[in-house]
């Protein structure tokens, strides 16, 4: 292990802090890598010391097989370590290895729940600035040694919702967390409710989620396009347990959105999340789902089904989604790739 990486996990286990990291930026693509017809999903990773040091490891086996792009479906530590600005960097650095594009959307571990004492009691919003300083430094723009160019909401405050296409299928990359979307309270910091401030960038960054999402859609009804994909972090249907309302009530509108959108397209819908951990798929909005009634769903979408990659304890391997040639059964497929040793 390299000299600064092991000082580095050294200072994680005795303070919760990492040295920090100079980012690198690069704005060439590499050529030929749009032929690859796979990408990678992620998320709830690196999660604790072990994790943090075999992370670049991984990310030189996800290069090794060369999906055309990674997708990070947030949470770039575990709920229960420091937010320190240092560790931030040094994730950063480890994004900055992925051979080709990576798209980061922030999970909640990494700014709305920072306000617990062993985060560090910081301030929320003031570190999901810190989380756009240091990941979002080029919006428009994707993380990754040959980065691509993607359609994003910078002009809007918003520049880690984007938008991209590729092979015939939409992306909508939304920045959508747990803890009911930064709704719960910041208890860490005395809150027993949620503040003026903490509800209002709520809304506005959930409009601006719910207006890409929207916008995927009409791209891929204009274009007629195969199929739609949207990743986020949070689990608005996580099957591990039963939510009270003030768990999900901030999702409501997306899983309107969704339910909306879906039913008026003709391919099939994925949405890929994170958050709860557990590999699983399903179709959480499909007409009989008992979360239409838990959401007050009008209508119903028989053809989103959604993807749950494995995350935190469960982190042993990345998903490999394969865009399928036309006719194939689905327009995507996917298979869990374990890690090596």
């Amino acid at each position: 292990m390299p000299t600064r990486r092991l000082i580095a996990l050294t200072a994680l286990a005795l303070t919760g802090t990492l040295a920090a990291a100079a980012p690198s930026f690069a704005a060439t693509p590499a050529p030929g890598r749009d032929r690859e017809r796979s990408f990678a999903v992620i998320g709830d990773v690196p999660y604790g010391a072990d994790q943090v040091a075999a992370f670049p490891r991984w990310v030189d086996q996800i290069n090794a097989a060369d999906p055309a792009l990674t997708f990070h479906v947030g949470d770039i530590k575990n709920g229960s370590t420091r937010c320190d600005e240092p560790y931030y960097r040094m994730i950063r650095a480890d994004f900055d290895r992925f051979e080709n594009p990576l798209v980061y959307t922030p999970g909640d571990n990494e700014w709305t729940d920072c306000h617990r004492e062993n985060n560090g009691g910081y301030a929320p919003l003031g570190r999901l600035a810190l989380d756009r300083q240091v990941f979002f430094d080029h919006p428009g723009t994707t993380l990754g040694r040959h980065p691509a160019r993607v359609t994003s909401s910078a002009a809007a405050g918003f520049p880690e919702n984007v938008r991209l296409r590729r092979d015939d299928v939409d992306f909508a990359v939304v920045h959508v967390v747990g803890s009911n979307d930064d709704l719960q309270p910041w208890t860490g910091l005395g809150q027993s409710t949620a503040t003026r401030d903490q509800v209002a960038e709520e809304q506005a960054r959930m409009a601006d989620g719910i207006a890409v999402v929207r916008e995927a859609f009409a791209q891929a009804r204009q274009r007629h396009d195969r199929a739609v994909v949207v990743l986020q972090q949070a689990d608005m249907f996580d099957p591990t347990y039963t939510p009270a309302w003030t768990d999900i009530s901030a999702f409501q509108p997306l899983v309107q959105a969704l339910t909306d959108e879906a039913s008026r397209f003709a391919g099939p819908v994925y949405l890929f999340n994170g958050d709860s951990h557990v590999f699983h798929t399903d179709r959480p909005l499909a007409a009989g789902s008992p979360w239409l009634a838990t959401y007050g769903v009008r209508g119903s979408a028989d053809n989103l089904q959604r993807v749950t990659v494995d995350g935190s304890s469960n982190n042993t391997d990345w998903l490999r989604v394969t865009v399928n040639q036309p006719g194939a059964a689905g327009v995507l497929s996917w298979e869990r790739v374990p890690y090596s040793p």
